[in-house]
């Protein structure tokens, strides 16, 4: 069953192929090895053409072999990405970066300036500058604290949350366009210029790549009347992005992002599912729970490794807060690119100042709550152990065979092995 579902998503294998040869690479330095792996497809290659000359085998592609050309593209494979990351670890700098960093740099300063004409503190400023467009200089400490304390840190990140939002409002905005074949395509040009125009202003950062990535494929398949797949579309931008740079895959914000919507895609629907919900005032806010659960679920255990820390009020803060942002990043954006004089300026500028005040008021007062968040360490080892344990377990409860059961309680009894020797065997 696992094989088949994988089999229905091209780009899953290729995924693992990549990141195994950037693993390797990255801690074992196998460019030399890399350089033989080449060889072995072309004396596949060599031997299927003698047997073919022979008479052994029929002159024409037999399908049940197959397996020598997969052979020979997961050996391929895995020697470019080797030698891709080998050629990255070379590289001081990275001048396309550089170049994008620079531009958006220079976008924010210029888009920064009607930010003084604000009635809000600075702190409020920050947080609007942040969330719009991801300017994070300015930003004071505490309120970094605040935000993570209440678990809405990801609103000071540009990640998919942003992109999707901005995407969702583009959309809406060109929904007036006819529905013929010309202005279909027009409202996808647009929407991905638009989109993409967002990402680079707001810093290029991997998550918001990521998002990018995705909705483009999302768009492009819709356009072209195609059925979509997320699992493989959301390996089909890993892929692009580890084969641009293979280093994404050491980057916090690409490892929370790619787990969170990975997490999304497989519990949400199952959370959903435990509760149906008619009522439409109900369904929606429930929709959004069941969307942060799942989200959660799947980063606690890296958040813990890199942060050190997790909060117990992410509930409560989660809905009225992503409400908020969802109409205060697009109003935002629309509030800096207007002229001054253009009529309704004035109300709009006060919306975003009630709006941007609203939000950060009620991040101080969940941040003061005794309690909020509490603290605890794991490391890389425990980290990864967690992550088998689950993962077995799930395999387990879709496909009901008891040795994904069986691996998933091993992994448990090694952490509980681990545990124990570090809390009575360590000074």
């Amino acid at each position: 069953m696992i094989i088949k579902e994988i089999q229905k998503r091209p780009f899953i294998r290729p995924l693992f192929i990549w990141i195994t040869g950037i693993l390797l690479q990255a801690y074992f330095d196998c460019r030399i090895v890399s350089l033989f792996l080449i060889l072995f497809p072309l004396l596949i290659i060599l031997f299927s053409y003698m047997a073919v000359i022979s008479g052994t085998e029929k002159s024409h592609c037999n399908y049940e072999l197959r397996w020598q050309w997969g052979a020979v593209f997961l050996l391929l494979l895995l020697s470019f990405s080797i030698q891709r990351t080998a050629y990255w670890q070379e590289r001081d700098e990275r001048p396309v970066f550089s170049l994008v960093s620079e531009l958006a740099e220079r976008g924010q300063e210029r888009l920064l300036k009607p930010f003084d004409t604000l009635h809000l503190s600075e702190e409020e400023k920050s947080v609007l500058a942040t969330i719009t467009l991801g300017h994070r200089k300015g930003m004071d400490q505490e309120v970094k604290r605040s935000f993570s304390v209440t678990g809405v840190a990801h609103l000071l990140a540009v990640s998919g949350f942003h992109v999707a939002i901005v995407c969702g409002f583009l959309s809406l905005f060109l929904s007036f366009l006819p529905k013929s074949a010309f202005y279909r395509w027009l409202k996808y040009l647009l929407t991905i210029c638009l989109l993409w125009c967002f990402v680079v202003i707001t810093g290029f950062a991997a998550s918001a790549i990521r998002a990018g990535l995705m909705l483009t494929l999302y768009l492009t398949g819709r356009t072209l009347r195609r059925r979509t797949d997320g699992y493989n579309t959301l390996a089909a931008s890993a892929f692009c992005m580890l084969v641009f740079d293979p280093f994404y895959l050491f980057d916090i914000g690409f490892q929370l992002s790619y787990l969170a919507v990975l997490s999304i895609l497989y519990l949400q629907p199952r959370l959903q599912g435990l509760i149906e919900v008619r009522n439409p005032l109900v369904a929606a806010p429930w929709s959004w729970i069941t969307v942060t659960l799942a989200a959660q679920a799947g980063t606690t255990l890296l958040c813990l490794y890199y942060f050190r820390q997790f909060s117990l009020v992410f509930l409560c803060t989660n809905l009225p807060l992503t409400f908020l942002a969802t109409f205060l990043i697009p109003a935002g954006l629309i509030w800096v690119l207007l002229p001054v004089n253009f009529p309704g300026y004035e109300y709009l500028q006060l919306f975003v100042e009630k709006i941007t005040h609203a939000l950060l008021q009620i991040v101080e007062a969940f941040s003061r709550v005794p309690g909020a968040t509490f603290s605890f360490q794991i490391d890389l080892l425990l980290t990864i152990l967690g992550y088998g344990i689950a993962l077995f377990f799930l395999l387990f409860l879709q496909t009901r065979r008891p040795r994904f059961l069986f691996v998933s309680l091993f992994l448990l009894l090694f952490l509980l092995f681990d545990l124990l020797i570090e809390r009575f065997f360590t000074v």
